[in-house]
């Protein structure tokens, strides 16, 4: 059984390949049972989350990934999100190979992200802003590029020091213009993209800022006390999400405004499966504001593990 690090996991999943092997992946399906979370108290802070993650194709592959969440971990140098990913052969039953679960995660869900951009944002989008600047930022900016030709990246972060860092290390990764920006309304006002990943449980993205025409990729929030915008750009907004069955039960973005009845159930217009199958028309037009919902789905990360596992010796 093999061991595949972090450096071969990148490497390996270049986000063009990545984005098509996951549009075959929602269009061909697997099988995933409801994820499982564990809360894990942590007298030193924040508790953290244990998040247990299976998915199978018959015939193929199986796998399980593990991961925890601990909202402190920077402050100590490390990342909020650690994990590992076991891959099976599922004709045998025989473990292939253990893959470092940040770098898959960090990879999947930017390309799921950008997957679904290129149904929902718009072919002139020229400018995409990033809300939030931890470790899976530079991944969104390098996935949306890889769908839209974005002219200007702008970065807003609560601390303007890791935005102006992620800025600096994005210029020439990116073929456009990178900065950072200090006034999250403005940037928001004039942005054709906003991608928000921030584990924020008070809404930073309210839809009165939203222009007419924006996409808002949510990415950050996973729990049903997580928000990253407010009932207003939910309620103006035409909602796509990865899964309904994950969305619309661990998404604070989603779950709190059909509890206070902002938006019923029927207000999510499509998932990733119905998006790459035509099931559903993406964006009704030019003007509508859209927004995808993403929670992470564990055939995201079978798909991811397989072709690292191919492509690894």
């Amino acid at each position: 059984m093999r061991v595949i690090e972090a450096d071969a996991v990148h490497a390996a999943l270049p986000y063009p390949e990545l984005i098509e092997a996951l549009r075959e992946a929602f269009r061909v399906g697997g099988e995933v049972p409801l994820r499982q979370h564990y809360s894990i108290p942590n007298p030193a802070g924040q508790d953290g989350m244990l998040l247990v993650m299976p998915a199978w194709q018959a015939g193929r592959h199986m796998g399980i990934k593990a991961v925890s969440v601990y909202p402190d971990n920077p402050r100590q140098g490390l990342p909020s999100v650690i994990g590992a990913y076991l891959l099976f052969d599922a004709q045998t039953g025989a473990p292939k190979a253990v893959i470092d679960g940040v770098a898959l995660t960090l990879r999947r869900t930017a390309c799921a992200s950008a997957l679904a951009a290129g149904y929902l944002a718009r072919r002139d989008a020229g400018h995409l802003l990033l809300v939030g600047a931890g470790a899976l930022a530079p991944h969104l900016a390098r996935a949306h590029c890889a769908v839209r030709r974005y002219l200007k990246v702008s970065i807003w972060n609560r601390d303007p020091a890791r935005a102006e860092a992620l800025a600096a290390s994005l210029r020439g990764q990116v073929n456009a213009a990178v900065r950072a920006v200090g006034d999250l309304e403005a940037a928001v006002a004039a942005a054709d993209t906003i991608s928000c990943a921030t584990l924020s449980h008070e809404p930073l993205v309210q839809g009165a800022w939203l222009k007419p025409g924006a996409h808002l990729d949510l990415v950050g929030g996973f729990t049903p006390k997580m928000r990253e915008a407010d009932d207003a750009a939910v309620a103006r907004a035409e909602i796509y999400v990865d899964t309904r069955s994950g969305a619309l039960h661990e998404a604070g973005d989603l779950t709190q405004p059909l509890a206070n009845g902002t938006i019923t159930p029927e207000a999510v217009r499509g998932d990733l499966f119905d998006l790459v199958r035509d099931a559903c028309p993406g964006r009704s037009g030019p003007q509508a504001v859209t927004l995808f919902k993403s929670v992470g789905y564990a055939l995201e990360d079978l798909v991811a593990a397989e072709l690292v596992a191919e492509s690894t010796p």
